[in-house]
């Protein structure tokens, strides 16, 4: 008889993006992705951090004063990240799943690479102009989105 307690594939997926978030240097918000195909492959990971080549330790991290001073004029999303360093083709169809609900930047990333399915844990900033901006382009074109429904298992990797 086979094991009954096994995870599903939506917390096996969700724990990797998970984990991947663990990579983040981000001291206030750490985000990771998980992209798989329609046969649960997984095809690509990536988390919020600076682009390739730019030393994390030189860069800002800051999240208030001049835009030239803080992250964000720099940091790469972690969607973007994770459909950026899938190199075999095309992502048409795919599902991503992240922890945190993308902002309008990476949502027309998503749409263009062709994903068609997003799994999120958090919606945090669900009133700002930028998600509902997501969310109204997804509506559009016909991304599915839902909130990632947690098992209640807790697992433990110790490393």
């Amino acid at each position: 008889m086979k094991r009954q307690d096994y995870i599903s594939w939506d917390s096996y997926f969700m724990g990797i993006a998970m984990l991947s978030a663990e990579r983040s240097k981000d001291n206030n918000t750490q985000v990771g992705a998980c992209i798989v195909d329609q046969n649960n492959k997984i095809l690509s990971v990536g988390y919020n951090g600076m682009p390739t080549g730019c030393d994390d330790d030189e860069m800002p991290w800051e999240r208030e004063g001049e835009m030239l001073d803080t992250k964000y004029a720099y940091v790469c999303h972690a969607e973007l990240n994770a459909i950026l360093n899938y190199g075999a083709g095309s992502l048409q169809g795919a599902r991503i799943y992240v922890t945190l609900f993308p902002c309008n930047e990476c949502a027309k990333a998503i749409i263009q690479c062709g994903i068609k399915e997003l799994v999120y844990v958090s919606d945090k900033y669900m009133d700002s102009p930028s998600t509902i901006a997501s969310k109204r382009m997804f509506d559009m074109v016909g991304v599915k989105y839902r909130r990632y429904i947690p098992e209640n298992k807790t697992l433990t990797l110790k490393l």
